[in-house]
């Protein structure tokens, strides 16, 4: 199935209360059924990423079983939209998502590891499989069954589910249905990147990304927004006038362009030597360790990026409307490091005017208030899914 064909079908699963159900009950069961016939292999080890890719904290968590000398202890299967282009280090099967081999894997798999789901919204966990859910974004807007519309929100069976601060403890139980006691306080294995930043690692980014000495980097990355078609597409057309943009700040700054990974139909761009594409980059711990200023809106990447204490901008053109179709989980223009700007042209003056020291002390408010854990997190995780201790050797 391609992912236009994807993103339509589970854009109508999700939006169709009737058909939730009638998929979540009756596929559920019939899944339950064959897993009886199916045993516990208990070294088979089911892991997912975001979007479905090689990515996340599932990858964290992956790489730092490979780096632990663990991961050849186990089978490790990833599932994947299109195993045939991810390329994952060791030894690790690939796994098409959605397929009989994916549900045969995870009905045998004693391990689960995802950033997402692995039952696809339904119900077949058998009581000896373990499983491990990181999350793939604290946040900001409502999220799970808190969203109009959702229902769709059953996670009573996992069994770990991390999290980062405890201001996000209540929604995740009341909003993913999470039993308390599944509830871990690490952080997110992804982010252990970020923790263990170096001013060696960001000079290597720049070189990398051949960043001129002179120039700071902004990295624009905006949150997603919901189809207005029915799934056929999911437009992002912030009001950027690029041209502006460059004239303004094309002197002292260059823009790292990242979209978020449903966006299927981009704002009107042109790449340059200012404007940078980097939607399709891989690693976007990379981008965040290499960007001197984050401009987003109400993405998680603006609590991500607040562990490195940066400046950050939240850039809500379409705050209001998006407060009152979506929601928050608190007020963004009190909360957040510089308020909401709701203009172009107050971002604008605010880059070009930004005291940098003191919007860093403003991010480092932001993160002891929302990111109350984190560091060592793949191996917290570890510990916890294989029953086994281990040392973190980046610490």
């Amino acid at each position: 199935m391609g992912s236009s064909n994807h993103l339509k079908l589970e854009h109508f699963i999700k939006h169709n209360s009737f058909i939730q159900l009638l998929y979540r009950y009756g596929v559920s069961a019939a899944i339950r059924l064959w897993g009886k016939f199916l045993k516990i292999d208990d070294k088979l080890v089911l892991m997912n990423g975001h979007s479905y890719k090689y990515n996340d904290s599932p990858r964290a968590i992956y790489e730092k079983m490979i780096d632990l000398g663990i991961a050849n202890d186990y089978k490790i299967v990833w599932a994947l939209n299109d195993p045939d282009s991810a390329e994952i280090p060791g030894n690790a099967l690939k796994v098409r998502m959605d397929t009989f081999d994916y549900f045969k894997t995870a009905l045998k798999a004693k391990y689960w590891i995802s950033c997402v789901n692995i039952e696809r919204g339904l119900h077949f966990k058998k009581k000896k499989q373990i499983y491990l859910n990181t999350w793939h974004g604290a946040s900001l807007n409502y999220v799970g069954n808190a969203v109009a519309g959702r229902h769709d929100f059953h996670f009573e069976h996992i069994d770990y589910f991390c999290y980062n601060g405890e201001y996000e403890r209540e929604f995740i139980k009341r909003d993913f249905n999470v039993r308390d006691e599944a509830l871990i306080p690490t952080g997110y294995p992804r982010n252990d990147a970020l923790y263990n930043s170096t001013d060696k690692k960001r000079l290597e980014l720049r070189q990398k990304f051949s960043v001129p000495e002179n120039k700071l980097v902004i990295l624009y990355a905006p949150t997603w927004r919901e189809s207005d078609d029915g799934g056929g597409s999911f437009k992002l057309v912030p009001p950027i006038n690029w041209k502006k943009w460059e004239e303004r700040l094309g002197d002292r700054y260059v823009v790292f362009l990242r979209t978020h990974p449903y966006t299927t139909e981009l704002m009107n761009v042109t790449f340059n030597d200012f404007v940078k594409d980097y939607i399709s980059y891989p690693t976007v711990n990379d981008l965040l360790i290499v960007a001197d200023v984050l401009i987003s809106d109400y993405s998680s990447i603006q609590l991500d990026y607040s562990i490195l204490e940066r400046p950050q901008i939240c850039y809500g053109y379409d705050y209001d409307d998006y407060k009152g179709n979506r929601g928050f989980y608190f007020d963004l223009e009190k909360t957040m490091p510089n308020g909401v700007m709701k203009d172009e042209d107050t971002v604008l003056e605010h880059l070009l005017n930004m005291d940098y020291e003191k919007d860093c002390r403003k991010s480092k408010l932001f993160r002891s208030a929302h990111m109350e854990y984190g560091g060592g997190a793949a191996v917290k995780c570890i510990d916890l899914v294989f029953g086994k201790t281990f040392e973190d050797r980046d610490n």
